[in-house]
């Protein structure tokens, strides 16, 4: 068997050929909600956002070239990161000590310790009303070249917002649809049937919600969205809604978190939490919530926001994520994990059935670091940190007090990035930039940053990337503006898996994926954000 050339991708289209797959590719889209709402005119945290038109989300007119063998390998590992990341969310001590405020990250970063301080006065208090927790996981990965070979390597594990399995399953549907419709004009010999793999991503994320709603046990209690104000990635939320009402004939109710203040209370017996709405006139029980929204300060204007937060952790409702799982998922986490002995001690099997099926985590172990990249904490004092910097050009240089892994991401800047604890995208420092980063940092702020080595991509891939911006005529007139390039890229593979756990067994299971694409000339790859567009696979 032959390589996969990488560089030849995508095939030659002509001109004609190219604007026929274009139509079909929009065309499809638009038909079976693969969508996104247009940029607000006028913006408004109050009022909900009535639809009146819509647009197709980004997205790439031929599937992304991905090798079958690592492809597998991360839908296989999922299992494992789900237990793992369960594990971390059970562990009090070790979250109190890599993300609390009193020893942790939380010190530096105050988003990350007022969500600690909440979590640890509701622990101190006994208001834990609800021992489960969900997870709806998505681990995502780039393909790493080395010395002529291709890794996979683990971006980060999202335990909160996990984000755009329903639309990535429409726009895995639509490359098959186009597919089976024009053979993409017979261009590729890899663009058949059998290298499209299936994706049903929205039925499996509905899965981990269904068995939430069980395990509560009120057949009639609803499920909760926490969402941010006029949300643009409404369709990608409203599949999961409506897989739940058909066919698991559970209701979703959607609200904010200042909608929240004024409905949400909690039945001071038995910590249900109790909604009401304008448009019924009896309340809801809520039997499980999952936050779209609280990953980020900005969805916090202010403190009596955090009170409502924490008001929903002490209800009975099963949260998705709880806060424990929301700070499992932080940027220090990842890091601390790659820490000698760190996963090994996870992964112990004393006393819990832990996984849906017989999982060996040990033997697993090395797979699991084989994904990582090098990373290390800003503060770092360790050995191996210092040891590193006496191999290195100019690491004798004079840096007064300037804790060894911060003069370590100083000196390896160009292959590194500097990551913060936040989510969302837009937050990361990037190679040449990391210097004058690092020297405008306060100091007190270096323990909120990791450093990580940065995942060398193929080079030499393209696509075709499909955009839909309103019209920048300068007339409102609801046109659209359908921009077709052929750039280069990077693409970027995510698993999805969910976990509903406690203190005994965890049921869990890898449910799906998603491919985001962006030009090489982005270091972001959020599609919400505004950096990438939507994608699939065709596995080589």
């Amino acid at each position: 068997m032959t390589s996969f050339n990488f560089s030849t991708w995508p095939p030659q289209l002509t001109p004609e050929q190219l604007e026929a797959l274009t139509l079909a590719a929009t065309t499809y889209a638009l038909s079976h909600g693969l969508l996104y709402l247009p940029p607000s005119q006028s913006p408004s945290n109050t009022q909900p956002r009535i639809p009146t038109t819509a647009i197709h989300a980004p997205l790439s007119l031929i599937p992304t070239p991905f090798p079958r063998a690592q492809f597998q390998a991360a839908r296989e590992l999922q299992s494992v990161y789900n237990v793992l990341y369960a594990r971390v969310a059970m562990d009090t001590h070790f979250l109190d000590a890599v993300m609390g405020a009193e020893e942790g990250v939380g010190k530096a970063d105050e988003f990350t310790g007022t969500l600690w301080r909440g979590w640890k006065k509701i622990r101190e208090h006994g208001a834990l009303a609800q021992p489960l927790h969900l997870g709806l996981f998505r681990s995502d990965y780039l393909l790493h070249t080395a010395e002529d070979r291709l890794a996979l390597k683990q971006v980060e594990f999202n335990t909160i917002s996990s984000s755009f399995g329903p639309l990535s399953e429409r726009a895995a549907a639509m490359h098959r649809n186009i597919l089976a419709s024009t053979s993409y004009f017979s261009a590729s010999p890899h663009l058949t049937a059998d290298n499209f793999p299936e994706n049903s991503t929205t039925s499996g994320l509905v899965e981990g919600f269904s068995k939430a709603h069980e395990a509560y046990g009120v057949r009639d209690a609803r499920i909760l969205f926490v969402v941010q104000p006029n949300e643009r990635n409404v369709f990608d939320q409203q599949w999961l809604e409506y897989e739940l009402l058909e066919k698991h004939q559970i209701h979703v109710v959607r609200q904010t978190l200042a909608d929240l203040a004024v409905s949400a209370s909690l039945d001071p017996s038995t910590h249900a939490l109790i909604l009401t709405s304008p448009t019924n006139s009896s309340p809801y029980e809520i039997s499980a919530i999952y936050f779209h929204a609280t990953y980020t300060p900005s969805d916090f204007p202010s403190p009596s926001y955090y009170d409502t937060r924490f008001l929903l952790e002490r209800s009975r409702a099963i949260k998705c994520p709880s806060l424990p799982l929301q700070l499992a998922g932080g940027k220090k986490v990842q890091e601390a994990l790659t820490r000698p002995g760190v996963l090994e001690r996870f992964f112990n099997n004393e006393g819990a059935k832990w996984g849906a099926r017989a999982l060996d985590l040990t033997a697993h172990a090395a797979d699991i670091r084989a994904t990582w990249m090098g990373m290390w904490a800003l503060d770092s004092e360790d050995v191996d940190i210092a040891a590193a910097l006496d191999h290195l050009p100019d690491a004798g240089q004079a840096q007064g007090s300037v804790p060894p892994g911060t003069r370590l991401a100083r000196l390896k800047a160009p292959s590194l990035v500097l990551k913060p604890q936040r989510e969302g995208g837009g937050n990361n420092v990037y190679r040449e930039a990391i210097p004058a980063f690092l020297d405008a940092l306060p100091t007190e702020e270096r323990e909120a940053w990791i450093a990580m080595e940065m995942i060398e991509t193929p080079r030499g891939v393209s696509a075709y990337l499909v955009r839909a911006s309103p019209s920048s005529s300068g007339t409102d007139n609801g046109s659209i503006e359908k921009k077709v390039v052929r750039v280069e890229v990077i693409s970027e593979l995510g698993i999805f898996g969910y976990a509903l756990f406690g203190e005994g067994e965890v049921v869990e299971r890898e449910v799906g994926w998603l491919v985001r694409t962006k030009g090489t000339e982005s270091n972001e790859g959020g599609v919400a954000a505004g950096f990438s567009v939507l994608d699939s696979v065709v596995l080589v």
